[in-house]
């Protein structure tokens, strides 16, 4: 590994910044919580060195063999594919159906006792990582752990599985009955891409 390549939540932190992923302001999140902090990792995953660059880096944490990687579209899908093309091991993404439920489609399919890694571009209740655990495990699969570039849940385990981040962010959250940044007035913004 390079010098380039050498983990340090500071340098990823900075790679955020710069690339004007990290946000802050007032955000309503999918979870329908509100935050004065968003991380929007499509600006970071535009650009194919950043995607590159953190796909080995979460890829080096990765220490159990894996032979699948998947993550939920339409934000992991990048950073999945990166952390994949890192392990040399195939990579599936989980999307929403038309009922809205989880599922695996266009011929994507898991092998039985598979081990599996999910791969998020940002955890924060882990709502949709937990949906694609359960899908991956109802088609006969293993997940392994859980992985992405910000953790901004409280929790460094998801259903006794290890969540690998390369930045954890405290953020604040707020119910929407008392959020103060409601009651300040400021203009609240939905970034994500979740429906409520």
């Amino acid at each position: 590994m390079n010098e380039n390549t050498k983990y340090d939540e500071t340098k990823v932190l900075k790679i955020l910044k710069d690339t004007g992923a990290f946000l802050k302001g007032h955000f309503l999140l999918s979870s329908g919580l509100h935050s004065d902090t968003y991380i929007q990792c499509a600006k970071v995953l535009k650009y194919p060195e950043y995607s590159e660059l953190l796909g080995k880096l979460i890829a080096d944490k990765v220490k159990p063999k894996i032979d699948y990687v998947v993550s939920p579209a339409l934000g992991g899908i990048i950073i999945g594919y990166e952390v994949a093309r890192a392990l040399n091991v195939p990579f599936l993404f989980a999307e929403r159906d038309e009922k809205g439920n989880m599922s695996l489609r266009r011929g994507q399919t898991i092998n039985d006792k598979s081990k599996i890694l999910i791969v998020e571009d940002v955890i924060t209740t882990g709502k949709s990582t937990l949906e694609v655990a359960k899908l991956i495990e109802s088609n006969g699969g293993d997940v392994i752990s859980f992985a992405c570039i910000v953790n901004r849940s409280s929790k460094k385990f998801l259903e006794n599985r290890e969540i690998m981040s390369l930045v954890t962010i405290k953020a604040a959250t707020y119910s929407p009955e008392n959020c103060p940044l409601c009651i300040q007035g400021l203009e609240l913004i939905k970034p994500g891409s979740r429906k409520q």
